[in-house]
């Protein structure tokens, strides 16, 4: 980026002598303004920005250090300021430095002196602008610290203070999880491309929020394996823009359409509530919606309200059928389900109002279903139980909330409390240990490990991380650094290719995963003998 220069001198002679002494653009610089006297320099700087300027000592209408007295008392530009004069005097410098002049020169100016000045311009530039963006940076980490402390419900006064002081926000305000709505497809995308299309959905999210982008949070509590993102809407936001909140998020959605992400993404929009305190209400019913959009038909936006109303009809509550039916899962009774299953969805079509009645009914399924699970294995909570219950990708040709699709969730459900009842956790996870040691390098997936073992993908994961305390992918990724780090210091095999037998085929993705576990590149590494880290 070059340099906005500004020259102020009142002999026109100068003025072209000086503007023609170097190759301005050569030296990164371009002249936007030739001011004949302070005035005019003054009034030009009240509409324009400049980076440096070069201001004679003796104008008429206003001398250069009047000009930089006032443009610094009144704070009307930050620029860089050069006082020129034909005055050898000491007294006019301290002056010049007092009121924060860059530098004092005489005249006439030397061509190797003003390329110098130039250049140390850029660079103090540079710096300014690289505290800004580490200021910037800060503050944000800052802002998404206090917001992930609402949403989790945990706050204190100071942090619902400073957001309500830092964060613009309207009457309506909701939690949106924008997120890549299949499990399978990501399982099939190493670690660097997940990371890359995680970045690229967030500067999506952050490009279409435009000036409320600090309201995108990048990583979602809880949700690390999920690669979502997050944000918080206020109403104003589709009222700028004239639409109502519907259109708001269907925009966004085509928005994310064009950016060709080649996973399907989707929109889970919270209830809304009246203050920011309250948002780890609109968090949880966003998160709810994970779990209940796969009892719906496909959609690329979903709104809590919606999905979850009951009109004011009479809705049937088919008790005798349900209880039947969760029976038979908790037995792993095939034919009981297929009864049971039928015996209800014959009951609610019955009723008055049939769509109503499916989601009521399907509601309390699934959450009997979750309490079932708990009760089942202690150690697991219900979030993970909802988790899972998202976390299913059923066959595409099959209706959402269908007879045939009850049946097959019933199922799957019904191998889950086994898997939960025996308590697999010992066994296999030695076994998928020793995968890792074996086969580190390949593409390991905890969903085909999942099926080797005859386990289900996402208890395996839940028990994985609860031993580990990360996740499978994480675990996996270090295993494969450490490995690494030995390759490093028993061969001098180079870089990359230590990366690609290890099983990272983005060579720069590993030195990102390398620095993040060792706290220094392999290269340094390497040197330093393996001290480090």
């Amino acid at each position: 980026m070059s340099l906005k220069v500004m020259l102020a001198d009142d002999e026109p002679f100068t003025l072209e002598g000086l503007s023609k002494l170097i190759d301005w653009e050569a030296e990164g610089c371009e002249i936007v303004k030739k001011a004949s006297d302070g005035k005019e320099a003054y009034d030009y700087l009240l509409d324009n920005e400049v980076d440096i300027i070069f201001a004679d000592i003796q104008m008429p209408k206003m001398t250069g250090l009047e000009l930089l007295q006032k443009i610094r008392e009144e704070e009307i530009s930050d620029a860089f300021f050069v006082i020129v004069s034909g005055f050898n005097d000491f007294k006019y410098a301290q002056q010049a430095l007092r009121y924060g002049s860059m530098d004092y020169v005489l005249k006439p100016i030397v061509r190797d002196n003003l390329i110098e000045i130039l250049a140390k311009a850029s660079v103090l530039k540079d710096i300014e602008l690289k505290e800004m963006k580490d200021s910037a940076g800060m503050k944000r980490a800052y802002m998404i610290q206090n917001l992930m402390m609402l949403l989790g419900g945990k706050f204190e006064d100071r942090h619902l203070e400073y957001i309500k002081t830092n964060l613009r926000l309207s009457g309506k305000i909701r939690f949106i999880h924008v997120a890549f709505d299949s499990i399978s497809a990501l399982d099939e995308i190493d670690e660097g491309e997940l990371s890359s299309l995680k970045n690229k959905l967030y500067d999506c999210c952050r490009t279409y929020l435009g000036a409320s982008d600090d309201h995108c949070i990048k990583d979602i509590p809880g949700y690390e394996e999920e690669y979502e993102i997050g944000f918080i809407y206020c109403d104003y936001m589709s009222k700028e823009r004239e639409i109502d909140e519907h259109e708001f998020m269907n925009r966004l959605s085509t928005a994310l359409k064009r950016e060709d992400f080649k996973i399907p993404i989707v929109l889970l929009i919270g209830k809304a509530v009246d203050d920011i305190a309250k948002i780890s209400y609109s968090y949880s019913s966003a998160s709810t919606l994970r779990s209940f959009k796969n009892f719906r038909d496909r959609k690329d936006v979903y709104f809590y309200e919606e999905e979850m109303q009951v009109n004011e009809k009479k809705v049937a509550l088919c008790k005798k059928e349900l209880d039947s039916l969760i029976a038979a899962i908790e037995q792993n009774d095939k034919t009981g389900i297929d009864t049971y299953v039928d015996m209800l969805f014959d009951e609610m079509e019955t009723a008055s109002s049939v769509d109503e009645t499916i989601n009521m009914n399907t509601n309390y399924l699934l959450f009997r279903l979750i309490h079932l699970a708990v009760e089942q294995d202690e150690t697991v909570n219900q979030e993970e139980v909802m988790l899972y219950i998202s976390e299913h990708v059923f066959d595409s040709s099959i209706a959402r909330g269908s007879r045939l699709h009850t049946k097959q969730f019933a199922y799957e459900y019904a191998d889950y409390l086994i898997s939960l009842r025996k308590n697999v956790s010992r066994g296999v996870l030695a076994e998928v240990e020793k995968e890792i040691a074996d086969n580190y390098m390949e593409n390991l997936t905890l969903r085909e490990l999942s099926a080797k073992y005859f386990v289900n993908s996402s208890y395996l994961g839940q028990i994985f991380k609860k031993k580990y305390g990360m996740s499978f992918k994480d675990y996996l990724s270090n295993y494969r650094v450490q490995v690494a780090a030995g390759m490093l210091l028993k061969s001098d095999k180079k870089i990359s290719q230590i990366a690609e037998e290890v099983g990272y085929k983005d060579t720069d993705y590993f030195i990102n995963r390398f620095i993040a576990l060792k706290g220094c590149t392999p290269s340094k590494y390497r040197k330093n003998a393996g001290s480090i880290g």
